[in-house]
Order: structure tokens, then sequence, then C-alpha cells
């Protein structure tokens, strides 16, 4: 895909790592779902979006580790 940068392997070298590449229609709506993202797992965080000219919306890429999960739900006692 034009614009999109190659995947690093080290990125995804273990598994529960993972690359986000988010399509949104604006900035606010990427980086609202990266928030989300970010309250679960280890996340990068980016302060900028990435617009390809003729395409519609913006990209944005964040990198996860979901082995490091942050606000877990407790698990349920019996």
């Amino acid at each position: 895909m034009p614009g999109v940068e190659v995947i690093n392997e080290v990125h995804v070298s273990e598994p529960g790592l993972i690359v986000v590449d988010v399509a949104a229609a604006e900035d606010r709506t990427a980086f609202a779902f990266q928030a989300v993202l970010a309250d679960m797992w280890a996340a990068t965080s980016k302060k900028r979006t990435t617009h390809v000219p003729g395409q519609p919306g913006v990209r944005l890429r964040c990198y996860l580790d979901t082995r490091q999960r942050l606000n877990a739900c407790p698990e349920p006692t019996r």
C-alpha cells in the first residue's frame, strides 16, 4: 500500500506484539481509538497522523504489547 511504512520485524518478533494501522476520517477519531488501546495495553503514542494525498482520511500506526495488560478487569471470585 503506498504511503504505509514497512513493518519492522522487531515489532512482531514475539507472540503478543501487534502493529495496528488505523484509518479514520480525521485526527480526533484516530487519536480516540489509540487512547482506547492505550488504556488496555502497553502502547506507543503518536502525536500526529499522516495523510496520503489523493486518499481519504488520515492514518496512524501504533504498536501494542498485549502481554502487558493495563486496566484489566479483576478475575471473578468463586
